[in-house]
């Protein structure tokens, strides 16, 4: 939304990554984060960190003591959280300047006493939002940060900074998430008090899916944990993730700008945003047949030619600009059998971008199960006039392996509880990788990675590995389409 807002109004994107809390910050967060906005097309104007505004912070901090608008509070953070509960003021919120002062140059050189304390902003101690009742907005750390390593012992809190910079750096829109909104008001006093350039604030809500973590901790758990196979499994709701999926950035993009800067809590189910993205896939998605090995049965045609041979065939039926792809025919071709269990002796059906084919006799086991049909060619046939539209594979060396993955959701229950946060190994699901063996056309071969095709009648995949050798499978992991998350019924 930032993006397009910039894009619409002829303004520009920032990107500052607010690197305030040397404890957290962690370097390849940053270059994902990076990675991420190339993946989607987006490219800032500017990239920034709040460390680099580090010296101006202290100094302006420094000018706020000195103004009465700040104070340095040596209590027990128990006891601050225990005053604020109450809407109490801190018994050091009106010391003098000098002694604020003096703590604060304590805090900064890391001191046995410096180190007990923390700065405050002097707003509105009973308030009845707690965001305005004097406020942490610089605190001692002694963790090196990333970037300018051990310079600093003190850090401000992401609530001081983020008015600050924001002005400093030309921000007039800040997109944020409504969480933060009751801290809109101590953004506003910030800006008011230091005398900074305003800046508009825009308010909407983050979008949650059913069944699905976005918590960043609890993620990183899942990967901790071995649950998925890093930041980029298709099961995790991050960009790189829903990537490797099958979105695409045209399809993501229609979606949110369809959701728009909604203020409304949204808990939406995932068939939306999978549809959307199949509208835009269906145009280009190249088309073609595999079958599941666990379940072949041979088909003879007669009036096929002796020996196998192959056509060149368009990839798409409906756009023949997208190119085409060689097919091969043969004598013996290979059904699926939950198909070839439906087929009645002497029925007609059509073999798909073939042609019809009437099922003379249907040979059976002694349990029942079908092992092997005859059948006449019959290419003169109205595809009109069948009922079954069938997938097919000539039966030549040429086949290659495939693995088809499905995945389920990571969790059970569609609406994570705040209790749930704090215990989601009961709510996990412990099943939600299913992989198949199929065998695909020999076109196939020439799959490249991150492309989106449809394997006719069970729906679209990406390839995850292309070939590269007989021994490998290519590996299709299945897009969800709106209506089906998985390609094999289970």
């Amino acid at each position: 939304l930032n993006a397009h807002f910039a894009e619409q109004y002829q303004g520009k994107l920032l990107l500052r990554f607010d690197d305030t809390n040397p404890s957290k910050e962690k370097e390849e967060y940053e270059e994902a984060i990076v990675r991420d906005l190339a993946s989607m097309q987006i490219v800032p104007v500017q990239v920034s960190h709040t460390s680099d505004w580090f010296d101006q912070l202290i100094e302006m901090a420094t000018q706020m003591v000195k103004d009465g608008l700040a104070f340095v509070d040596p209590s027990p953070q128990e006891e601050q959280q225990a005053l604020r509960m109450k809407k109490k003021p801190s018994p050091y919120r009106d010391q003098s300047v000098e002694e604020n002062l003096r703590l604060w140059k304590e805090m900064q050189l890391a001191s046995e006493e410096g180190l007990k304390c923390c700065m405050r902003a002097k707003i509105d101690p009973g308030s009845d939002n707690g965001a305005m009742r004097d406020p942490t907005i610089y605190r001692c750390n002694l963790t090196p940060h990333h970037s300018t390593k051990d310079k600093y012992k003190v850090y401000p809190t992401y609530d001081l900074c983020c008015p600050i910079v924001d002005s400093w750096e030309g921000v007039t829109h800040a997109l944020r998430d409504r969480q933060y909104s009751d801290r809109d008001a101590q953004y506003a006093w910030f800006l008011e008090k230091l005398k900074l350039r305003k800046v508009h604030l825009w308010g909407f809500s983050r979008i949650n899916f059913v069944r699905t973590l976005l918590s960043k901790r609890k993620l990183q758990w899942l990967v901790d944990q071995g649950r998925v196979d890093g930041w980029n499994d298709p099961r995790f709701p991050t960009v790189a993730g829903i990537l490797r999926r099958g979105m695409t950035v045209e399809g993501l993009k229609k979606f949110i700008l369809g959701m728009g800067a909604s203020k409304n809590t949204n808990l939406m189910g995932w068939d939306k945003i999978w549809a959307t993205n199949k509208a835009v896939i269906d145009a280009t998605a190249h088309r073609y047949t595999a079958l599941l090995s666990n379940g072949l049965v041979k088909v003879t045609l007669r009036g096929a030619p002796a020996e196998p041979y192959a056509e060149s065939i368009f990839a798409h039926p409906k756009d023949e600009s997208l190119g085409k792809k060689i097919r091969f025919f043969a004598p013996t071709v290979w059904l699926q059998a939950e198909d070839a269990e439906t087929i009645a002796p002497g029925e007609e059906v059509t073999l798909m971008s073939w042609g019809n084919a009437i099922m003379d006799e249907v040979k059976k086991d002694a349990s029942g199960k079908v092992v092997g049909i005859d059948a006449t060619l019959n290419l003169q046939g109205s595809v009109k006039s069948t009922k079954k539209k069938l997938t097919w594979l000539a039966d030549t060396p040429d086949l290659v392996n495939i693995e088809l993955v499905d995945f389920d959701f990571l969790l059970t229950k569609d609406k994570i509880e705040p209790e749930d946060e704090e215990r989601i190994e009961t709510i996990l699901n412990n099943d939600t990788k299913f992989v198949d063996a199929a065998l695909g056309e020999a076109a196939m071969r020439q799959l490249q990675q991150g492309q989106i095709v449809q394997i006719e009648r069970r729906g679209y995949y990406i390839c995850d590995s292309p070939y590269v050798r007989a021994a490998d499978p290519i590996r299709l992991l299945f897009v969800p389409d709106g209506k089906n998350m998985m390609g094999v019924k289970r």
